[in-house]
């Protein structure tokens, strides 16, 4: 039987598309969906510069059944109901879980009348995926961990060799020159697990830290919900709820009129590095502080001889451009209202 010749437009289009998701950065992300997580993870699935593997879920600012339901809400929300969302770790590798409904609410993504997740999350564990995935893929991977760390150092321990074949980490977490949001040493991603971060940082494989110090640096623009629910579409009407919800507490806790959204800046980074300004140098975690648990120690001045293990950002170039360019990929993720 014969099949009909594909136009040379289609052939061409068909050509261009698959260019392009050859030249975009293979990605994993690691999350726990939260109004900002929901921003990255929005924006990620939005970038032709990104192809996104897979997403895992963790606990977090939620309890792993939430965080993992909230990202199959998410993905389904953009048009990518395809995507596999595995499920992870239930807690943290030695301390209890540490929930914050205070400050997402009580679905962790609250701001948008979600509907239900059509499909549940794959079988097999997020950690079997993190390590089947990376084997497999004719490209090295970037992770990018939006929430504490224990499916990746999980993954790390029980299959060291998949080091090599990992591009870089992208994670955001930890504070220096902001201190913490937790505890006056400790942010939150990093006081969750800080076992977990340690053995992050120390695995040798190219970290991109994009902490407090960064976040707090590059603030949405003041009243920006308002701008995005003018496009009146689902994902910019979710967006602009989920930043008015999100920016009820941040800037009642710190006496702002606007707040970052920190997991979507560090999608950010990794998409336009150009746009943030950082240092390469030693950083670890401190486990056992009394007072200090959960700090990143970063090493800006190179004072202790130990190894760069880290490129640390803390400080952004452009605010205004990072929010237009975030603004023009939501804009365009399908299921217009």
């Amino acid at each position: 039987m014969l099949r009909k010749r594909a136009k040379p437009v289609e052939m061409a289009a068909n050509n261009k598309q698959q260019e392009t998701k050859l030249a975009a950065i293979p990605v994993i992300i690691d999350t726990d969906p939260g109004q900002d997580d929901a921003f990255a993870i929005l924006l990620a699935l939005g970038a032709p510069d990104l192809d996104v593997l897979g997403l895992t879920t963790v606990a977090g600012n939620m309890g792993l059944e939430q965080t993992t339901d909230n990202a199959r809400r998410i993905v389904e929300l953009a048009g990518h109901a395809d995507l596999p969302v595995h499920a992870g770790c239930p807690r943290p590798l030695l301390r209890a879980p540490r929930p914050v409904p205070e400050i997402h609410g009580d679905t962790g993504i609250d701001g948008w009348n979600w509907a239900p997740a059509k499909t549940g999350p794959k079988e097999g564990h997020a950690v079997d995926f993190i390590i089947n995935t990376v084997l497999q893929s004719d490209r090295p991977v970037t992770l990018i961990a939006l929430g504490p760390q224990t499916n990746i150092a999980m993954a790390l321990r029980r299959a060291p060799h998949i080091a090599p074949r990992i591009a870089r980490i992208v994670f955001m977490g930890g504070g220096f020159f902001e201190g913490g949001n937790m505890t006056p040493a400790a942010e939150y991603n990093i006081l969750v697990d800080p076992e977990a971060a340690r053995i992050v940082l120390g695995s040798g494989i190219p970290v991109t830290a994009v902490p407090l110090d960064c976040t707090h640096a590059t603030p949405a623009p003041v009243n920006w919900s308002s701008k995005l629910a003018k496009y009146d579409t689902d994902v910019m009407l979710a967006c602009a709820g989920m930043m008015e919800f999100f920016e009820r507490y941040g800037n009642a806790k710190y006496g702002t009129k606007s707040r970052p959204l920190h997991d979507a800046v560090a999608v950010s980074a990794l998409l336009w590095p150009e746009l943030f300004e950082g240092r390469l140098c030693p950083v670890d975690i401190e486990c056992s502080g009394e007072l200090t648990t959960g700090m990143t120690v970063v090493d800006w001045l190179r004072q202790t001889g130990k190894t760069d293990n880290c490129l640390w950002l803390n400080a952004c170039k452009n605010i205004n451009e990072v929010y237009d360019r975030m603004e023009h990929v939501l804009r365009n993720l399908p299921y217009a209202h």
